[in-house]
C-alpha cells in the first residue's frame, strides 16, 4: 500500500500501481476517504479515473476533481478484493459510492436444539453453531407474537436453566403455573415428551399448519360441548392466531428453497429496491431500501452496489437470488455470496412465468414506495443534510458533515460537569457523545470549565491520533480522533473566544461559532467571525441549531443529575464543618439556590428543619 506523502504526485504514482487485483481508496485534501473500488487489475482500473475521456459520467468527473492522493490495497483474488470493498464502504461510508440508506438488522427464532430441553427465542444475530434458525423476518412485533404463540400452542421453557443438571433445585416460574411451560425444570414432563412437542413447534415454524389447526379445531368443540366456554374461546383465539400467522405467508412454489426476490426503481437522485423474502417456497415477508444514485447510473449497477452492501451486512444468504437484471460481476459475487453461505448460491434472471411475475410484482412495489415517500424523503434531507447546508451558507463554509457542541451545567452550587454532542449530516450521532467531570476549576466559572473541556478533548484527540500512526493502525479507530468541521459553542463572543484560544494553543484550525440566545433564553442567531448573524426564525438551519443546542444542554443538566443522584458531585456546602449531606440536602430544599444560603441571615440558617444553632452559625461564617 502507499504510503502518505507531504505532496503526492498523482502522475507519478500512477506509474507505480501494480498490475495485480486489489482495492483502490481515494482520497480528498483535507484525507476523507470519498470513493472505493475493486479491481482486477490496479494499474488499469485507477488509470482510467486520470485519463481524458468521454465516458465518464458528471459523478466521476466531480470525483476526480476531488482526488488529493490514493491508496490501493493488493489482494490474491478478485474475490478477495470484493469482500475488502465491502467492508471498507460499509466502513467510511464514502460520499461518491452508490450507498445504501438503510441499516436494517432482521431478527430471527431461535431454537436451540443443541440443549436437551431446547428453547424458543428471537435472535438478533444468526451464528454458525448448532442450533437452528428461522427468518429473517422484516419485523420484530411479528417475531414477537410468534414466540408467543408457539409457548401457548407447545408449552416449551423460556428460562435459561441447564437442565436436566438442575431439575428440581428451583421452584416452577410463573410460566408454569399459567399453563405456557410443561415444567420440565421440575420434571412434570419427560425429555421424549418435550422433544415431540419441539418437532411439531419446528413443523409450525416451517409452515405447516394442518396439524395444529385440526388439533385446536377439535380441542374447541370438545369444550364447547362440555359447555366449558372459557376454555373454547380460549382455542378459538389461538385457533385465529395460527390462521393470522399462515394467511401472511404466500406459497411461490412447491420446491421449498430459499430466495430472495430483489428489484427496483429510480428516478434522477433516489432508488428503492424491493425484497421479498422467500423461505421454504413462501414468502415470510418484505422490505424495501433507499439507495443515492447518480443520474447517469443504470440499474445494473444500482443493483450491484445493492447487493454487495446488503450481503455484506446480512447473516443470511438464501440458496437463490432472483434479480431484475444481472449484476456486474456476478460470477464473483455469486462466488463470494457462496462462501458466506457455505453451499452454492444462484444468481438467476427471470423473464416469464411465475417468476418473471415475482420479479415483476417486487418492482411495481419499489415503484410505489419511491412515488409515496419522495416527498418523505425530501423533508428528512431538508431537515438534516439541507438545514446543515444553510448554516454553512450562513458563514461561508463548504461541506460541514460533522459538527460537535459543548455546554457546562453546574446547578445548585454543585461542581461543573461538560457535554459534547455530535451532529453528522444533521442528524445527532449518540455513540460519539462524551461527558467531562470537571477537575481543575472550583465553582462555578463556565469560561474556565470550557477551556479545560476544549482541551482535554482535542489533547486526547491528538494523543490517540500519535499513537495509532506509531502503531501503524488506521486513525479513524479511535474515539477521539475524529475532528468535527465545525465546532458550535453554546454562548457568544465569550465562549467562542475561549474555544478559538484552545484551538490556537493546540495548534489546530477549526471553525467555531457561538449559538447565541435573546434574553428569553431562545435562540436568537451565530456568532461568527466577531460578527453575530441573523437567521431566519422559520428557517430549517435555525431548527437545526436550536436542536443542537437544546440536545447539548440536555446532555449535560442529564450527566449533572445522574451524578447528583449518585452522590458524586461535590458541593461548597460539603466543605463547612458540620454540614453533611442530611443538612445540605435540608438547606437546598429551604432555600433552593446557593446564592440564596449565602444571603440568609443567621435566624433564617437556624430555622431551616434539622438545623441547630451551631449548624447554622457555622454555615454563616463560612459565607462572610
Amino acid at each position: 500500500m502507499t504510503d502518505q506523502e507531504p505532496s503526492f504526485n498523482i502522475e507519478e504514482e500512477l506509474k507505480k500501481l501494480p498490475g495485480q487485483p486489489g482495492v483502490y481508496i481515494m482520497h480528498d485534501a483535507r484525507d476523507a476517504i470519498i470513493y472505493v473500488g475493486k479491481a482486477i487489475s490496479l494499474k488499469n482500473r485507477v488509470r482510467q479515473y486520470f485519463q481524458s475521456s468521454r465516458g465518464k459520467t458528471a459523478k466521476i468527473e466531480q470525483m476526480v476533481s476531488r482526488i488529493a492522493r490514493f491508496e490501493y490495497i493488493i489482494t490474491d483474488s478478485e474475490l478477495e478484493a470484493l469482500v475488502l470493498e465491502c467492508n471498507l464502504i460499509k466502513e467510511h461510508r464514502p460520499r461518491y459510492n452508490t450507498m445504501l440508506k438503510d441499516d436494517k438488522a432482521y431478527p430471527y427464532i431461535k431454537v436451540t436444539v443443541s440443549e436437551d430441553f431446547p428453547r424458543i427465542m428471537m435472535s438478533r444475530t444468526m451464528k454458525k453453531d448448532k442450533d437452528k434458525y428461522f427468518g429473517p423476518y422484516t419485523s420484530v412485533g411479528a417475531v414477537n407474537d410468534t414466540v408467543d404463540l408457539i409457548h401457548k400452542l407447545y408449552r416449551l421453557r423460556t428460562c435459561s436453566r441447564n437442565l436436566p443438571r438442575d431439575t428440581g433445585k428451583e421452584r416452577p416460574c410463573l410460566n408454569y403455573h399459567i399453563k405456557q411451560c410443561a415444567g420440565p425444570c421440575q420434571g412434570y414432563i419427560s425429555k421424549s415428551d418435550y422433544a415431540r412437542s419441539v418437532t411439531e413447534a419446528l413443523e409450525f415454524l416451517g409452515g405447516h399448519y394442518g396439524k395444529i389447526l385440526s388439533l385446536l379445531e377439535s380441542r374447541m368443540e370438545e369444550a364447547a360441548e362440555r359447555m366449558d366456554f372459557e376454555k373454547a374461546i380460549e382455542y378459538r383465539e389461538l385457533l385465529g392466531s395460527v390462521k393470522k400467522v399462515a394467511q401472511k405467508q404466500k406459497i411461490t412454489s412447491s420446491n421449498m428453497e430459499d430466495r430472495d426476490i430483489i428489484a427496483m426503481a429510480k428516478d434522477e437522485t433516489d432508488a428503492v429496491v424491493q425484497v421479498f423474502f422467500v423461505r421454504e417456497g413462501k414468502i415470510i415477508g418484505r422490505d424495501h431500501f433507499h439507495v443515492t444514485v447518480g443520474a447517469e447510473e443504470d440499474d445494473r449497477q444500482v443493483l450491484t452496489s445493492f447487493v454487495k452492501q446488503f450481503y455484506s451486512g446480512t447473516p443470511f444468504v438464501p440458496r437463490e437470488l432472483w434479480m431484475q437484471t444481472e449484476p456486474e460481476d456476478s460470477q464473483v459475487i455469486a462466488q463470494w455470496l457462496s462462501a458466506k453461505r457455505g453451499q452454492k448460491v444462484r444468481i438467476v434472471v427471470p423473464q416469464k412465468g411465475q417468476k418473471g411475475r415475482l420479479v415483476e410484482l417486487a418492482e411495481k412495489n419499489a415503484a410505489l414506495v419511491l412515488s409515496q415517500d419522495k416527498e418523505k424523503i425530501k423533508r428528512e434531507e431538508l431537515r438534516t443534510i439541507g438545514a446543515m447546508n444553510q448554516i454553512g451558507s450562513l458563514i461561508g463554509l463548504n461541506h460541514i458533515r460533522r459538527v460537535e457542541a459543548y455546554d457546562i451545567s453546574n446547578t445548585s452550587g454543585l461542581e461543573s460537569v461538560g457535554s459534547m454532542v455530535v451532529y453528522e449530516d444533521g442528524k445527532p450521532k449518540r455513540s460519539d457523545y462524551r461527558k467531562f467531570r470537571i477537575q481543575t476549576v472550583k465553582g462555578p466559572n463556565d469560561y474556565a470549565s470550557m477551556r479545560e473541556v476544549l482541551t482535554r478533548r482535542f489533547t486526547h484527540g491528538m494523543r490517540e491520533a500519535r499513537e495509532l500512526k506509531t502503531e501503524g493502525a488506521d486513525e479513524s479507530l479511535g474515539s477521539f480522533t475524529r475532528f468535527p468541521d465545525l465546532l458550535m459553542m453554546d454562548g457568544g463572543r465569550g465562549q467562542v473566544n475561549i474555544a478559538l484560544e484552545v484551538l490556537a494553543e493546540l495548534g489546530l484550525e477549526i471553525p467555531v461559532c457561538g449559538m447565541v440566545k435573546d434574553d428569553s433564553h431562545r435562540t436568537r442567531g451565530l456568532y461568527y467571525n466577531n460578527v453575530e448573524v441573523p437567521i431566519d426564525r422559520h428557517s430549517e438551519g435555525f431548527r437545526l441549531i436550536t436542536r443542537i443546542q437544546d440536545e447539548a444542554h440536555r446532555f449535560a443538566i442529564e450527566y449533572h443529575r445522574s451524578l447528583r443522584g449518585k452522590g458524586q458531585v461535590k458541593s461548597v456546602l460539603d466543605d463547612i464543618p458540620g454540614i453533611g449531606p442530611a443538612r445540605r440536602k435540608a438547606l437546598m430544599r429551604q432555600f433552593k439556590s446557593l446564592e440564596a444560603v449565602k444571603e440568609a441571615t443567621l435566624e433564617q440558617l437556624t430555622e431551616t428543619p434539622g438545623m441547630n444553632r451551631s449548624a447554622a452559625e457555622s454555615v454563616y461564617r463560612f459565607f462572610r
